[in-house]
């Protein structure tokens, strides 16, 4: 089932197999479960290992709340016979029109396109009217590059960025799609 013909809620956006919805309360004990595998833990630069009690309950109070500078949304497969959370994805306002992109997707459908669809739906939908999105994964997560790269985004260089699960700082490689 393809979802692109549905009418969707405010705020939700069709990405293909999935949709992308804001996060809801009853999200919490899968993102403790998923979050909670020091795979994901360990992709991320903010995930810690182990999850702390409690550390689910609040990633959802914050994404739920207004006062924010990040967008978050769950990617939602409910509709189509798929997990009702299959990962998350977001944007991190900057300034001057600019976002930094951020997801993870739960290890049960890695390599099954689901990170590339989302990134692809949110990129078109625009939401927060970004010029410019950036994003920076891990370089042993070539994974992650490749949904970038295959999303049209542009490499711009390396860096290092801090991983709490890791414990370290971790080279990474920088992305960047113009959307103006």
């Amino acid at each position: 089932m393809i979802l692109d013909m549905i009418i969707l809620p405010e705020n939700h956006i069709a990405a293909g197999r999935f949709v992308l919805r804001p996060v809801q309360k009853s999200d919490a004990g899968l993102f403790a479960m998923y979050a909670g595998d020091k795979r994901v833990a360990e992709g991320t630069q903010s995930i810690p290992h182990p999850l702390p009690p409690g550390a689910a309950e609040a990633f959802v109070t914050r994404a739920m709340s207004d006062k924010t500078d990040e967008s978050i949304w769950v990617m939602d497969g409910a509709a189509s016979g798929l997990a009702e959370v299959l990962g998350v994805i977001s944007l991190k306002r900057m300034d001057r029109g600019q976002s930094e992109i951020g997801y993870w997707v739960a290890p049960a459908f890695w390599n099954t396109g689901l990170a590339s669809e989302a990134v692809r739906a949110l990129v078109a939908a625009n939401p927060q009217n970004n010029g410019t999105i950036f994003a920076e994964v891990f370089q042993d997560n070539p994974g992650s590059a490749r949904v970038l790269t295959n999303c049209g985004f542009e490499y711009l260089g390396d860096a290092e960025s801090f991983s709490v699960a890791r414990g370290a700082l971790v080279p990474t490689w920088t992305y960047i799609k113009k959307l103006d």
